[in-house]
Parts: C-alpha cells; sequence; structure tokens
C-alpha cells in the first residue's frame, strides 16, 4: 500500500522546496512584458498609467503550454477579461469604496467559476482579481475611465505579444514539450514499478498523458492537422498512451524493479520527440524481449518502445495511418463546462462562492476598520483560498504573511532611494519575473519578491509616505491571511470530504461500462468508442485523486476521509486495469454468464459505496485472460469493508464520547442545586 498524502502545517511546507523546476522561461517572458509595457504607457502618458499598462501585461501569465494557434485566441479573452476588469475596478471605486470592496468580490468568484470550469490552469482567477483591486485606486473617477481601459489594453496587447513570440524560433514547440513529457512521466513509472511509489507515479503520468492528449487536439488546425508531421505526433501520442496502460498490467504482477535500460530507452524517445535522430533503435530491446511471450504484459510493452522508436526516428509519418485520428472535439463546448461547474454536485460551486464571499469580506471589513487600502485586505484573502483546502490555506496564509513582511523591508530600502523612474521599471520588471520562475517552487520566496513588486506598483500609482505604506502593508496583509483562512473554516469546508465517495462511485461505473464493453463480442470496439471510453474513465480517475488530496487536508472532516485511502488506491488499481484493457489490440472476449457474473460484481461494489456498507461480494468467475482484474475486485471490496468497518468504530467512539459527557453534565446539575 503506497504512503497517504499528508498534508501538514510545518516547517517543511512552509520553508521547503517543492519538486519541479525553475520555470526560468515564464520569468523572463514576465519580466519583458511588463517592463516594456509599464515604459511604453510611462513615455506617452505619465508614471501612474504605467501602472495599468503592467497590469494588462499580466496576460503573458497564462496558456503557456497551449499551441501557439490556440494560444493566439485564448490570449485574446484573456486580454478582454483583464480590460473588463479594469473598468469595473476604476467604475466601482470611483462611485464608493463599499461597492469598490464588493465589486472585486464579485469579480473573484466569477473569474474563479469561469476558470475552474475552462480549466484554465495557474494562476488562474488570481490576476483577474488582482487586476480589478489595483484599479479601484487609479486616480480620475469616472473621467479617466476610457483611458485606463486604453492602458490596460496595451498591455494586455504586450503580453499577447510576448507570450506569441516563441513561435517565430519553435511553432510546434508546445507541442513536443507536451509528449516528450509524457514520455518522461512514463520512464519515472517504470522506475517506480516493483515500489510503493508506483501508484502515485501512476497518477503523475496519466496527468502527463492527458495534458498531452488535450495538447495535440488543441493543435489539430486546418492545414497542419493533415501533414506527415503532425500524423508523426499524433503516432507517439498513441504509442506514449498504450505504454502507459500496458504497464498497469506488468506492474501490478511484479514485484520487483524493472531493467534500468527499458526506462533510459523511454527517455531517448522523449529526447527524439523533438529530434528524431536522436532515437533510440529498437533492437536495443531485443535482449530484454528473448525467451518471453509474445502476449505477456512485459512483452507487449517492449514491443510498444520498440515501435514508438521507430516512429521517433522519423520526421514524418503516414498521414493516413491506422488509429492516428483523435476522435474529439477541437474545441469543447464552452456553455457545457460553464453549465457543468453550476451542478450541486461539482465542487467548483462552492468554491467560486467560498472565494467571492470572502474576498468581498475581507474588503468590507477593511472599509469598517477605516483601513484605506482595503485591497490590499481582499488580495491577501485570495491569495490564501488559493491552497484549496485548509491545511494548504494555513501554509499558504503564513507563507504570504512571512513573505510580506520580509519583502516589505525590501521594498522600503528601494523606495527610500527616491529611485529614477528608469529604475523602477527595471526593479518591478525583475522582481516580477523572478516571482514567476519561483512561484512553482516555494510560494514564500516568491511573496518575498512579489511583494517589492506590488509596492512599487501601488507607490507609482498613488504616491504615499514610504514608512506608512509599508506599515498598512503588513497590517493589511496579516488581517487579510486571518480573513482568508477563516473563509476556509466557515465556507462549505466539508465540500471534498462530502464529494469522495461519489468519484469513487463514478469511476467504478466508468471502469464497469469500460469492462462490459471490452468483454462483449458481439459488438466490436469501434476506434472513436474505444477513445471515448479512455477520456472518460482517465478523466475519472484523475478527479478522484484530486477530490481525495482536497478532503485529506479539509480538517478536522479529515479523519473520516483517511480511512477510504485504501479504497482510493484500489479503485485507481481497477481503473487503470479496465483501461489496460482497452489498450490491448485485440482483447479477448468472455462468455454471457461471465459477463453477467462481472457486471454483477461491479454492481454490487457500487451500490455498497452509494449505502455505505460493507459489499457483499459473490464468487467472481475466473478470468483466465485478465487474472488482476479479479485480484483488485476482491481487493477493492476488502478495503470497502475495512474502511466500513473503521467508520463504525469511530462512530462508536463518539457515542461513548457524548454519553459520557451527557452523564457527566447530569451529575454536575444535581451538585449546582445542592
Amino acid at each position: 500500500m503506497p504512503e497517504r498524502p499528508r498534508p501538514r502545517i510545518d516547517l517543511q511546507a512552509v520553508f521547503g522546496l517543492a519538486s519541479g523546476d525553475w520555470d526560468w522561461r515564464l520569468g523572463i517572458r514576465a519580466a519583458v512584458a511588463m517592463g516594456v509595457a509599464f515604459a511604453v504607457a510611462a513615455a506617452l502618458v505619465e508614471p501612474a498609467a504605467g501602472v495599468v499598462a503592467a497590469l494588462g501585461s499580466f496576460t503573458v501569465l497564462y496558456e503557456r503550454s497551449t499551441p501557439y494557434a490556440r494560444r493566439a485566441v485564448t490570449l485574446s479573452w484573456v486580454a478582454v477579461g483583464f480590460v473588463v476588469c479594469v473598468a469595473i475596478g476604476s467604475l466601482s471605486a470611483s462611485l464608493s469604496p463599499w461597492l469598490g470592496a464588493l465589486a472585486i468580490g464579485g469579480v473573484a468568484g466569477l473569474a474563479t467559476w469561469v476558470c475552474q470550469s475552462l480549466r484554465v490552469d495557474k494562476p488562474a482567477a488570481f490576476m483577474f482579481i488582482l487586476v480589478c483591486a489595483i484599479a479601484t485606486i487609479m486616480p480620475g473617477g469616472v473621467a479617466a475611465l476610457p483611458t485606463h481601459v486604453g492602458l490596460a489594453a496595451l498591455g494586455a496587447g504586450v503580453g499577447w505579444v510576448t507570450s506569441m513570440s516563441g513561435a517565430l524560433v519553435g511553432s510546434r514547440q508546445p507541442e513536443f514539450d507536451a509528449v516528450s513529457h509524457a514520455f518522461r512521466e512514463i520512464a519515472e513509472l517504470m522506475r517506480a514499478v516493483g515500489t510503493t511509489r508506483f501508484d502515485h507515479a501512476q497518477h503523475e503520468a496519466s496527468v502527463a498523458v492527458a495534458e498531452a492528449w488535450r495538447v495535440m487536439l488543441l493543435a489539430q488546425t486546418r492545414g497542419y492537422r493533415d501533414t506527415p508531421a503532425a500524423a508523426r505526433l499524433r503516432a507517439l501520442l498513441r504509442w506514449v498512451s498504450d505504454i502507459h496502460l500496458s504497464l498497469t498490467d506488468l506492474a501490478l504482477a511484479r514485484h520487483e524493479p524493472m531493467p534500468d535500460e527499458v526506462a533510459a530507452f523511454c527517455e531517448q524517445l522523449a529526447t527524439a520527440v523533438a529530434r528524431p535522430q536522436l532515437a533510440p533503435a529498437g533492437e536495443d530491446l531485443d535482449a530484454l524481449r528473448h525467451g518471453l511471450r509474445p502476449r505477456t504484459a512485459q512483452a507487449r510493452v517492449y514491443s510498444a518502445l520498440s515501435r514508438a522508436a521507430q516512429v521517433a526516428g522519423r520526421e514524418e509519418h503516414d498521414a493516413q495511418g491506422p488509429g492516428l485520428h483523435l476522435h474529439d472535439r477541437r474545441y469543447p463546448p464552452v456553455w457545457d463546462a460553464l453549465r457543468s461547474g453550476l451542478r450541486t454536485d461539482n465542487l467548483i460551486r462552492p468554491t467560486a462562492l467560498r472565494m467571492a464571499i470572502t474576498v468581498a469580506a475581507a474588503g468590507v471589513v477593511g472599509l469598517a476598520l477605516d483601513l484605506e487600502r482595503f485591497y490590499w485586505i481582499s488580495l491577501t484573502a485570495a491569495t490564501v483560498l488559493q491552497g484549496g483546502n485548509v491545511v494548504l490555506t494555513a501554509n499558504r496564509s503564513t507563507q504570504r504573511s512571512l513573505g510580506t513582511i520580509v519583502g516589505v523591508f525590501i521594498a522600503v530600502g528601494i523606495l527610500a532611494q527616491h529611485p529614477p523612474l528608469w529604475a523602477v521599471i527595471a526593479i518591478a520588471a525583475v522582481a516580477h519575473g523572478l516571482a514567476q520562475a519561483t512561484m512553482p517552487r516555494n510560494f514564500l520566496y516568491a511573496s518575498i519578491l512579489l511583494t517589492p513588486m506590488a509596492l512599487i506598483l501601488a507607490y507609482t500609482a498613488q504616491p504615499y509616505p514610504v514608512a506608512e505604506l509599508a506599515q498598512d502593508r503588513v497590517v493589511d496583509t496579516v488581517l487579510g491571511a486571518v480573513v482568508g483562512v477563516a473563509g476556509a473554516l466557515l465556507l462549505w469546508r466539508s465540500a471534498s470530504a462530502a464529494r469522495l465517495p461519489q468519484v469513487i462511485d463514478e469511476v467504478v461505473q466508468q471502469a464497469r461500462t469500460t469492462v462490459a464493453a471490452v468483454l462483449d463480442p458481439e459488438e466490436p470496439i469501434s476506434p472513436r468508442r474505444a477513445y471515448q471510453l479512455r477520456r472518460d474513465l482517465r478523466g475519472a480517475l484523475l478527479s478522484l485523486r484530486g477530490v481525495y488530496e482536497s478532503a485529506i487536508g479539509d480538517v478536522p472532516r479529515a479523519r473520516g476521509t483517511q480511512p477510504l485511502w485504501p479504497v482510493v488506491i484500489a479503485t485507481q488499481r481497477v481503473g487503470y486495469l479496465a483501461l489496460a484493457m482497452l489498450a490491448q489490440s485485440d482483447p479477448p472476449p468472455a462468455s454471457y454468464i461471465t459477463r453477467q457474473r462481472v457486471d454483477l460484481a461491479f454492481a454490487e461494489l457500487a451500490s455498497a459505496l452509494r449505502e455505505r456498507r460493507s459489499p457483499r461480494l459473490g464468487a467472481l468467475p475466473r478470468l483466465t485472460d485478465y487474472p488482476r482484474l479479479q485480484m483488485e475486485l476482491r481487493a477493492l471490496a476488502q478495503s470497502m469493508r475495512t474502511a466500513v468497518a473503521e467508520d463504525e468504530h469511530t462512530a462508536a467512539l463518539e457515542r461513548q464520547r457524548r454519553e459520557q459527557q451527557e452523564q457527566r453534565r447530569a451529575r454536575e446539575e444535581p451538585d449546582a442545586d445542592l
């Protein structure tokens, strides 16, 4: 059993570095976009105008892994969103500060709903909130609104051009990066075979493969999708997906690590995605394949790797080859996604409402306390709520507060020197770029860099005594952090925990549908149907892990979530085994009686999940061609029995505790009368 995720409030979480790379590419783009937008607007109008343009340049932070054709369109909509946020912030604050505070909260909720429904990557809703908040302090009132909107559009245009500039040197680099990253995650998955890290690596690999599918779908533009180069990437995507799923069968039956040569071979495939001349030769695996029966899981993995190497070694591929069509819409229906985010069984709705209420309340509290820069309180509350659950919110609140205190001293030291305008622009741009490069590793160190940038922008937009500005910043940050944590504790804290059993049930039902389709000999699975089954089941599996990791950090409700970890792992394994059945080119069918008994087993598991009881699983049929499925179904049933028993034990202890309290209270009441 892999180790359960353990989100904690501790020094390692606050000060330690997360795994991953420093995002220097994004940092450079962010610095260039802000510096250019700030300088141009300041030169054309005034220094305060440069602040509004700098806000618009935050467009560069979005869609950084999306194909350039799609990025051009999406960034245009992001730019429109920034311009609208500037208009809302400027107009509302010019009418009333109270209206400005409520407007920031409204933008926070609306942006959270839209960004999460459309799966907009980080920074997601936060930059829209930031733009609206800072726009509330821009001078000029309603009369200056057209100027502010124009300056925001100028900055957004600079951000758009900066983000799209990469197309000049590597127009297909996002697609190369996505498929290459999927191969590298598969290599890590191979290294995890036979260890307790496998289930975690399985999830990470599935995330990378799903992202590669998304990017490749968006890349299929008219005129490109029929080219041999596009066909080559689609073929590599197919192979990396099949290798990933074939590893499931192999890993669950294997207790020792795979040879190091296999993972190294997969790493070479990752490099060859963009440079075909570096592709490994399929013959390099002949020694490992020697003596293996062709239909074994290990032989299938080696065969898939060898065929992927053949594709990777060519710069082009037959555009009309079999299995190269991506059976999905390039642009998923936007309105369907937005409506889905409003469903009662979706976590997006409570998340958006929590964000809107907390951010608006933070601003109102600031105004009620007669704090001039109430928007800083709102921004801090929005920042800490980005954590997602109580534990992560508390850690983020600590990081934000400490980072702000340190950053304020840096900002005071800079502003006390009264630097010239060109130095102000350069310092703000460099701090912004370094913060974006640091953000993936640790939010504390990013906050240390973001605070001087924010104070410099605020001082430029509305000059104020530096010492008072720094003091206000610290007070507002601490107050905003407290309000943000309170919002996480009080508003829909148990939403993820309540949603978790439903998500487990969804995975079981999707696996049930997939297994039934594979075992049915009367209705062969078409390529389109196979893709839809694979997409839906993989999406349910990714959602399962995300919801559990969110629920486990929602203390104290997490106590009832912890026993479900074995159920989550067993469900994940059943789901990936069902996906592995789809990866076979000609999966063996089963008899009608066998199919019926397997379906009844899935139905009983799903029913037990909904009714919160132990499953009554009868004798399962012997699945000669899929032995691991039978074993994992039994493991899932056993984990559910254990979880129910632990839940009943916990409930019994709680009842006993309450009875003892009532008895103690009953004894104290007569004593009080005496």
